[in-house]
C-alpha cells in the first residue's frame, strides 16, 4: 500500500508551482505597492493601503466569492475571459490569483518597513555624485531593503503554499486539476483510513516550508557577510 499516491504527488507539485508563480508575479507587485506606501503621500494613499490589506481581515472564504464574482462568468469581464480562453476561475491559474491575493499584504508590509528605514541621506548622496534614479535605485534603495523583500518573499511563499479557504471556494477542489495540498489534507480528513497519508502530507509541508526558512536565513547571512566585508574593505 502507498503511503503516498501519484494525486497526492500531484497536489504537492499544484501547491509547490502555485506557491512559486505567487512569489514571481507577488515579489515586483509587492515591492511596488510598498515602495509608493513608504514614499508618497495621495489623497488615495489610506486606501490603497486598506486594499491591500483587506485580505488579512476578510474571512479568505469571503475573498474567494469576491474573485469568484469578478472572474467567474456570471459577470461581463469573466464572460470576456472566458470568450478569449483565459478564465481563472476553477482553473490552477486561479488558485495563483487567490493565493497572491491572500499573499500580498504579508509580503508588502515587511518591504513597506524595509523602505521607511532605509536612510536617504545615502541616496542623496549617491545622486550628488551623479548616478542616476535607476542605479540608485538598484545599488542602495533595493539592496538595503532586501531584507524586507527575502522576508516577503518567504512569508508569500508560505501562504501560498498552505491557502486553502479562498482557493477551494475560487477554484474548488477538483483531484489532478485545482486540489492543492491544503485542499488533499482536508479531503482526506473526510475519509476513514487515510490517517497515514494525511500525516505524511502534513510532514511534507512542514519540511517545505521548514527548507524556505533555511534558504531566506543562509541568504540573510550571506548578504550581512558581504556587508561587512564590504566595511572592513572601505576601513
Amino acid at each position: 500500500m502507498e503511503l503516498i499516491t501519484p494525486e497526492s504527488w500531484q497536489a504537492v507539485k499544484l501547491s509547490l508551482l502555485v506557491a512559486t508563480w505567487v512569489v514571481i508575479v507577488g515579489l515586483p507587485l509587492s515591492f511596488g505597492i510598498a515602495f509608493i506606501l513608504a514614499r508618497y503621500r495621495f489623497p488615495g494613499h489610506f486606501l490603497l493601503n486598506a486594499v491591500v490589506h483587506l485580505p488579512l481581515v476578510l474571512p479568505p472564504v469571503v475573498t474567494g466569492l469576491l474573485l469568484l464574482t469578478v472572474f467567474g462568468r456570471g459577470s461581463a469581464f469573466g464572460r470576456w475571459l472566458a470568450d478569449i480562453g483565459l478564465s481563472p476561475a476553477f482553473h490552477w491559474t486561479g488558485a495563483v490569483i487567490a493565493a497572491l491575493v491572500m499573499a500580498l499584504p504579508l509580503m508588502t508590509r515587511p518591504m513597506r518597513i524595509a523602505i521607511e528605514r532605509i536612510d536617504k541621506d545615502y541616496e542623496f548622496a549617491a545622486q550628488s555624485l551623479g548616478a542616476n534614479r535607476w542605479r540608485v535605485f538598484t545599488k542602495i534603495t533595493l539592496k538595503m531593503a532586501m531584507p524586507g523583500v527575502i522576508a516577503g518573499a518567504v512569508l508569500g511563499f508560505a501562504k501560498a503554499l498552505g491557502e486553502f479557504g479562498a482557493i477551494i471556494t475560487f477554484v474548488g477542489n477538483i483531484p489532478n486539476e485545482t486540489r492543492t495540498l491544503a485542499n488533499l489534507i482536508y479531503s482526506l480528513m473526510q475519509q476513514p483510513g487515510k490517517e497515514a497519508e494525511m500525516i505524511w502530507l502534513i510532514a511534507i509541508a512542514a519540511a517545505i516550508s521548514l527548507l524556505a526558512l533555511f534558504l531566506s536565513e543562509l541568504a540573510l547571512r550571506r548578504m550581512h557577510s558581504k556587508e561587512k566585508k564590504a566595511k572592513k574593505f572601505h576601513r
